[in-house]
């Protein structure tokens, strides 16, 4: 499995602020959007987003999302190493996602084909 690319997600109290930061950091305009009632903005490889606690608290629950070229395969790999699933691949705005935790506790979001 390759991984192809993370994105560091990361709770922040003012996404206008955060954002503003964030661009001039990075270089990269912000791509704004809401997803399962979260106000979220992408900037170069940080993923903000705010909301309520009762649904922020359960995405921050992911430490990043990473990137991966065939999504079943990298799950299969995982798997094998001692990852466990606790996601199942599904389909979502953003394409096919799998949520595992890493046998070090760490729990990671794959996305891919």
């Amino acid at each position: 499995m390759t991984i192809d690319s993370v994105v560091i997600r990361r709770r922040v109290p003012d996404l206008d602020a955060a954002r503003a930061f964030y661009e001039k950091l990075t270089g990269e305009p912000a791509n704004r959007f809401a997803f399962a009632g979260l106000d979220l903005a992408a900037v170069g490889p940080f993923l903000l987003f705010t909301g309520p606690d009762a649904v922020a608290e359960r995405f921050a629950g992911v430490s990043a999302t990473l990137g991966v070229a065939d999504l079943d395969a990298a799950v299969a790999q995982a798997g094998a190493a001692g990852a466990e699933l606790v996601a199942a691949a599904a389909e979502t705005p953003n394409g096919r996602r799998a949520v595992l935790r890493h046998p070090d506790g760490g729990v990671y979001e794959y996305v891919g084909g």
